[in-house]
């Protein structure tokens, strides 16, 4: 690969990246959703929180479009579905806020496989980034899944949580 230009040389690399935009996105528009389901159930920590997640995927998918960008490749956003309204439980939520992540985490691990692959040096240490990134989304979504857990069947220890992360920066 010469430096004459990313769209030109690696299609493929450009179209994953398209895909991962498009599922940038569309974990931000789950977490939204989730967050809307917290407000609705009267949960305005957990959705403070669920909101902040949705930011934060929101600028993954902003930094990966500018990076395409910058690269000289080509943004083609494609459309995200329409995410689940409704939730069993907060716990249940949180298992899939868990559940979500760790897909996220096997979608970057793939587009850094092929960064590796088609030896796009360039590429590589931006995705390094969303690994390590990962490793704290994970942890995040493991620790407060644990901490619902804990507070399951206990109204007052789930509302204290609730409090707790509407402290979330």
């Amino acid at each position: 690969m010469s430096g004459e230009g990313f769209a030109l040389y690696n299609k493929a690399l450009e179209a994953a990246m398209n895909q991962q935009i498009k599922e940038e996105f569309a974990s931000a528009y789950v977490y939204l959703s989730m967050a809307a389901y917290c407000e609705a159930q009267n949960y305005p920590g957990f959705a403070h929180w669920l909101g902040m997640q949705a930011q934060e995927e929101a600028g993954h998918a902003i930094r990966f479009y500018a990076f395409v960008n910058d690269r000289g490749g080509r943004v083609t956003l494609q459309a995200i579905p329409q995410p689940p309204s409704e939730f069993e439980s907060i716990e249940k939520l949180f298992e899939e806020v868990l559940k979500h992540e760790q897909s996220i985490t096997g979608m970057i691990h793939s587009l850094y496989g092929l960064a590796m692959q088609e030896k796009d040096w360039a590429s590589v240490p931006f995705l390094q980034s969303f690994v390590a990134e990962q490793i704290e989304e994970e942890k995040s979504a493991t620790n407060v899944l644990a901490m619902v857990r804990m507070a399951a069947g206990n109204p007052q220890s789930l509302l204290l949580l609730d409090r707790e992360l509407a402290k979330r920066e």
